[in-house]
């Protein structure tokens, strides 16, 4: 089991549990609907966890159907390993490293790690598909979600060592990437009044970042929970 899965799995049974009860057809679905609250990404084959804030916006086409837009920012610290790196930077570190054991310059057995603060933005477009069976619960699916993420790794590196390798991996002090992604998500909402509701969701996407040094991709997991509100005027069922 993922770390993710772990820190997601009290969450699922909480929200399993609120969902049973209150079945009853949706009669009443305003047309737009806007989300913000806390969210977490977890990328752990890298092990990088980031907390943050999660922005949504979304026109209901039909009772059944939302376009919408997505924004989120999360930041979190990593901790970079040669073993993270593209061959050719680990040969390369591997050699330098080797030149200065053999120089005497670094004590034996030394390990090479640089911290990093990473700062990332998503920004996304979709559609999703309402489940409105139940009375004060809504389920949603999204499909298919299309964006794009950007992030900035700041180095601060702990010796001097990894300082001039971080250097010579960053010599402005941070280096940035951004890439295209797509991925699945779904999730429900806890209708508490026409106008407000509770919203917890999952989304699932697949990128490359720093693919110039970072020799996989990986997939990142986001968890988001908060208030949403809705407002216009009715959809018909």
């Amino acid at each position: 089991m993922t770390k993710a899965s772990r820190r997601l799995r009290p969450f699922a049974s909480l929200l399993l549990a609120l969902a049973w009860p209150a079945l009853g057809q949706q009669t009443d679905v305003p047309r737009c609907n806007a989300y913000g609250g806390y969210t977490f990404l977890d990328s752990p084959s890298i092990g990088l966890f980031e907390n943050g804030f999660n922005a949504q916006f979304g026109v209901n086409v039909k009772s059944w159907l939302t376009a919408g837009a997505d924004y989120s920012i999360a930041s979190g610290d990593i901790d970079l390993t040669p073993g993270l790196l593209t061959t050719a930077l680990q040969q390369r570190l591997a050699a330098q490293l080797g030149q200065l054991a053999a120089a005497g310059q670094i004590p034996p057995g030394y390990m090479l790690r640089v911290p990093q603060h990473s700062r990332t933005q998503t920004f996304a477009i979709g559609a999703q598909l309402a489940f409105r069976h139940f009375t004060h619960q809504t389920l949603f699916l999204r499909p298919v979600t299309a964006g794009a993420i950007y992030e900035t790794a700041t180095p601060h590196p702990t010796d001097p060592i990894a300082a001039a390798i971080s250097a010579q991996l960053a010599p402005s002090g941070h280096v940035t990437s951004y890439t295209w992604f797509l991925g699945a998500g779904g999730g429900i909402d806890f209708l508490l009044t026409r106008n407000f509701a509770l919203r917890a969701q999952v989304d699932v996407v697949w990128n490359h970042l720093f693919d110039d040094l970072l020799e996989n991709g990986r997939w990142t997991v986001r968890f988001s929970v908060g208030p949403a509100f809705n407002f216009g005027r009715n959809i018909p069922p």
